[in-house]
């Protein structure tokens, strides 16, 4: 199975370096989405909240984009995906791509489907979460 759960998130993260963030088949329609750290923690279910949080935090960027440099099978449900932001923020004119901004997401699949999606804007604490941490 983690297999096959890998080969989705690498299909979602490949729509998401296309710049699009709108599909969403993949996700279960009671998703946990949380953003753990940065300048909105959030937790939200359900897809339409998922989307909702999707396009507020889109709509603060200029061109953004996420960039996977790793994909780390945990276990049968679980799939981390190290990366790498980039854009610049409309109000601040804040440029990720010159802080090379590191994060990670952690998908949880069940069936087919992803159940539960968290965000860590801070890859040491999604490696320590994740107990990958030094």
């Amino acid at each position: 199975m983690s297999r096959e759960n890998l080969e989705l998130v690498r299909s979602i993260y490949a729509a998401w370096e296309d710049g699009d963030f709108s599909l969403a088949e993949w996700a279960d329609p009671e998703i946990e989405y949380v953003g753990v750290d940065g300048p909105d923690p959030e937790s939200v279910k359900g897809l339409a909240a998922m989307a909702r949080s999707f396009r507020t935090w889109l709509s603060t960027w200029q061109e953004f984009r996420l960039e996977a440099t790793e994909y780390r099978v945990l276990d049968s449900e679980r799939v981390l995906v190290l990366d790498r932001s980039s854009g610049r923020g409309k109000t601040s004119g804040l440029d990720l791509g010159r802080i090379e901004s590191q994060g990670a997401w952690l998908f949880h699949v069940r069936d087919g489907r992803v159940t539960r999606m968290v965000r860590y804007l801070d890859r040491d604490r999604a490696l320590e979460a994740s107990g990958l941490g030094e």
